[in-house]
């Protein structure tokens, strides 16, 4: 009597994304490609606001201009949302990769340093990891908030669809918010530092002679980034922008 036999399947081969995904360097890559995108918007995001400072007239012209960009070929508001799409995938994607990568280190790392041999080496990694995580965090809250305070105007005082600037002033007019702001931008300097030099070593710019020039970089990319942001808050509290 013939018994039937059950070939079995080999094993699927693992995607190129997924294999790409699941490695240190491939979660390390992403990080970077995002963030590069990210500081882009960042560099361009304040440029526009910095146009506050001339006037009601150019500063509603600005945000109606953005909602116009690629007209006739785009619908209206089209490139807005494609730029907010894109930038959505790149903020989930940089944030579950720095949340994975940091559970990988605890796991290989379950017990903590001891000793003084090696405390600069410590204090520095040390410091540098609790800055990007809890900068993250904060960063977090803050682009939640910042969407449902000037984009959704759900939590807006002044809340007039289209009149942008009127909206920026009534927000930034309470001081608490200003001051989330402005500590939410000062943790952004701060995660601007240290993530444009690992992005530089992740992508392969990095390099012994180019060490001193990508600190630099990063230290003044992060210095300008951070006080053009905040500049808009300080204009509102101290009557500069009304």
């Amino acid at each position: 009597m013939a018994l039937a036999t059950r070939t079995a399947k080999p094993p699927s081969s693992p995607s190129l994304i997924g294999s790409v995904w699941r490695s240190t360097v491939g979660k390390k890559a992403v990080m970077a490609v995002t963030g590069v995108i990210m500081l882009a918007y960042l560099v361009a995001h304040m440029l526009g606001n910095l146009k506050v400072f001339f006037g009601a007239g150019e500063f509603n012209h600005y945000a109606a201009w953005i909602r116009t960009i690629g007209e006739p070929f785009l619908h209206h508001k089209w490139f807005l949302w494609l730029a907010r799409v894109v930038l959505s995938v790149a903020v989930v994607l940089h944030g579950v990769a720095a949340y994975q990568l940091s559970r990988r280190d605890l796991a290989a790392r379950p017990v903590k340093y001891q000793g003084r041999g090696r405390g600069g080496d410590r204090r520095r990694a040390s410091y540098a990891t609790r800055t990007m995580r809890w900068g993250g965090v904060i960063l977090g809250l803050f682009i939640v908030w910042h969407i449902l305070d000037l984009t959704t105007l759900t939590v807006n005082p002044n809340a007039q669809e289209g009149r942008t600037y009127e909206n920026l002033v009534a927000s930034f007019d309470r001081w608490y918010v200003s001051a989330f702001y402005i500590v939410a931008m000062l943790a952004l300097g701060l995660h601007i530092r240290h993530g444009f030099w690992s992005a530089a070593q992740t992508l392969g710019v990095g390099s012994a002679r180019r060490d001193r020039l990508l600190k630099t970089l990063a230290n003044g990319l992060a210095a300008l980034l951070t006080c053009g942001f905040i500049a808009v808050p300080i204009g509102v509290l101290t009557g500069v922008v009304s």
